[in-house]
């Protein structure tokens, strides 16, 4: 399930969401921005957060799998410690290093995939300019969006360079 739902894409799920969540079932709105309601932004969000919920619960297994066959693991059930003191406190701090640096690029894939989903699902917003501004050879706005969009890239990169010394005590900043 993992693997398939990292590969499929935003504009393929959308429809899909909006077809059986909207559609078949009526229990989701197909489109729109409405009042802002909750039950509104419930498509998009679920459309954003699937694919990422699917690679991180890859990148998780893996390194969990990883860090439990480590030497210090070893060690720790050797001494008696219980299994959710040796997974929760001694495997998940090593563990959640790649989770970490993943986070950085996924709020970059949030961001240039939300224009997708805006336009499916007609919700207005920076993305929705953005097609729109391409569409009409505004040059300018796709210019200074593109801009937007690498900036906050750059500042969530920083902000997982800084989260990365806090979660694992062998790297320091001099």
């Amino acid at each position: 399930l993992a693997t398939a739902g990292s590969t499929i894409p935003t504009f393929v799920i959308a429809p899909v969401i909006q077809l059986v969540f909207g559609l078949s079932w009526k229990l989701l709105p197909i489109g729109g921005w409405g009042d802002g309601a909750l039950i509104i932004k419930v498509g998009p969000v679920l459309t954003l957060a699937l694919p990422q919920i699917a690679i991180v619960a890859r990148l998780m297994r893996g390194s969990m799998i990883e860090s439990l066959r480590s030497h210090h693991i070893r060690t720790a059930r050797a001494l008696g410690l219980s299994d959710w003191s040796v997974v929760v406190k001694h495997a998940l701090r090593g563990a959640v290093l790649p989770i970490v640096s993943f986070t950085g690029p996924a709020a970059a894939a949030l961001l240039t995939g939300s224009i997708i989903v805006e336009t499916i699902f007609s919700i207005p917003g920076v993305g929705r300019y953005f097609v729109d501004a391409a569409l009409n050879r505004d040059y300018t706005l796709v210019m200074g969006t593109v801009v937007v969009i690498a900036l906050f890239t750059i500042v969530f990169n920083l902000i997982v360079d800084l989260l990365y010394a806090v979660v694992d005590p062998r790297v320091r900043y001099d």
